[in-house]
């Protein structure tokens, strides 16, 4: 029976199928992210600050979290002037002088109120800075004067932080100290504070004291949900480390898997071949390397020295390579050189290095399938451990990082679940999958566990 009639056999194994479905899936998604989002782009993204990340809100749950939860609570509201959002008008008051109103004017259905309400301007000017007055409109007919600003080439205003609106609100609400988001937002017809629902709208009247002075205004209103990941304490959305983690989870774990099974079936083949003092150095080494912890060492380096990835994925094949499991190719191979097809090949004059690689290697490489796909999610959990103690690669969002993240934000402390469970919840499945296949490939490719 060849590979392809044994690999063939997965399908009678339901685990392996549903194994098999993650793992292209996780293929899938680990070649379609560096198109869709190149590898330059996303450290820049991640490693970014406010001026990045000032659109999105900070410690945002996923959008998806509304479908399971009786309380709609607010997704994040953005228009853009330089993008065509709402509507626009001009009316020129004198030669130098213009005035540009934007109306911005969304329904709110939701039960709770955002956390933030931002204008962002970008204006373009020599001497004379314009002037914008903002004023809201509420869905019960009030118009409130949200404040006014004269705008740099890049400036915002920030509504919680106009002490004049809050006075204003605290006026009409009758409550002291109410937040600016709140009393925008307040139903005046009952006691407290409570969300009126309606459509709202934003009227935003600029002066421009310029003939060729231009305004673009940004309205953000932030929710308490965002993105299909949700965002973290510096806005960031959480979706590009989960989604570049899987190309570098796989990546780490095939290379590791292949580069230690290879190497270390190759060694094992030598020793046995040539036997003598070269077979008694590859014991001694294998005997010495397994009473080193690997998981210290690697702290070690990645505290003093380095914490690259690629280093540590060096290490662990390096480490990886004189594994116990050379004693089991060894014992194999033993097996093996005694055949009549090696006293064939040696007959006939065959050099050593094409006994072993031609004849020995391929004879147990069905054996050695199973054993690389079941050490993947041992080496991608290993890339995460380090990540989750703080010696990932600074350089590149993993899933080990947004937990380590996490834990260090105190994210399961402030009810931030899903910045922990995200990541967690993959790794999981990705383990998962390779486990099952690797289990079911074990039983179809191993004699005596198919006669069980």
């Amino acid at each position: 029976m060849n590979l392809a009639q044994r690999a063939n056999q997965l399908r009678h194994y339901p685990s392996a199928v549903l194994g098999l479905l993650i793992i292209t899936i996780l293929l899938i998604v680990s070649i379609v992210t560096p198109f869709v989002i190149p590898y330059s782009e996303a450290v820049i993204m991640w490693r970014g600050g406010e001026d990045i990340w000032s659109e999105t809100p900070r410690n945002a749950g996923p959008t998806w979290y509304n479908w399971f939860s009786r309380t709609k609570l607010p997704t994040t509201i953005r228009f853009a002037s330089a993008e065509g959002d709402g509507a626009v008008s001009e009316e020129v008051i004198s030669a130098d002088t213009r005035e540009i109103i934007y109306t911005y004017e969304f329904d709110y259905q939701f039960d709770d109120f955002p956390p933030e309400l931002i204008l962002f301007a970008e204006a373009s000017f020599n001497d004379k800075q314009p002037f914008v007055e903002m004023t809201w409109f509420t869905p019960d007919g009030r118009e409130i004067r949200a404040g006014d600003f004269s705008p740099g080439n890049s400036s915002s205003f920030r509504f919680a932080q106009d002490t004049r609106l809050q006075r204003r609100l605290e006026r009409s609400s009758g409550i002291d100290g109410v937040p600016v988001t709140r009393g925008l937002f307040d139903n005046p017809d009952i006691e407290g504070l409570q969300v009126l629902k309606g459509t709202y709208r934003l009227e935003v009247n600029g002066l421009l004291f310029e003939p060729d002075s231009e305004l673009d205004t940004t309205f953000v209103s932030y929710g308490l949900l965002h993105g299909v990941a949700g965002t973290d304490h510096k806005r960031r959305e959480l979706s590009i480390a989960l989604l570049w983690g899987t190309p570098i989870a796989m990546a780490f774990g095939l290379l590791a898997a292949i580069g230690t099974t290879v190497t270390t079936m190759s060694i094992a083949a030598i020793g046995v071949w040539f036997g003598g003092w070269v077979d008694a150095i590859i014991q001694r080494l294998t005997e010495v390397n397994n009473i080193i912890p690997l998981l210290p060492i690697l702290i070690m380096v990645g505290t003093f020295y380095s914490r690259s990835i690629w280093l540590m994925l060096g290490l662990a094949i390096l480490f990886g390579i004189f594994g116990l499991q050379i004693k089991t190719y060894r014992a194999i191979f033993l097996q093996v050189k005694e055949m009549p097809y090696i006293d064939a090949a040696r007959a006939y004059g065959a050099g050593n290095m094409r006994i072993i690689f031609r004849y020995l290697i391929p004879r147990i490489l069905p054996l050695v399938i199973p054993q690389i796909v079941t050490l993947v999610p041992g080496f991608v959990f290993l890339e995460a451990s380090l990540a989750v103690l703080g010696l990932g690669d600074p350089f590149i969002p993993t899933w080990g990082k947004l937990i380590n993240d996490g834990y260090t934000q105190g994210a399961l402390y402030n009810g931030f679940y899903y910045w922990i469970l995200e990541p967690a919840v993959l790794l999981t499945i990705a383990g998962l999958g390779f486990a099952a296949v690797g289990f079911a490939l074990d039983r179809i490719f191993n004699p005596k566990l198919r006669e069980l």
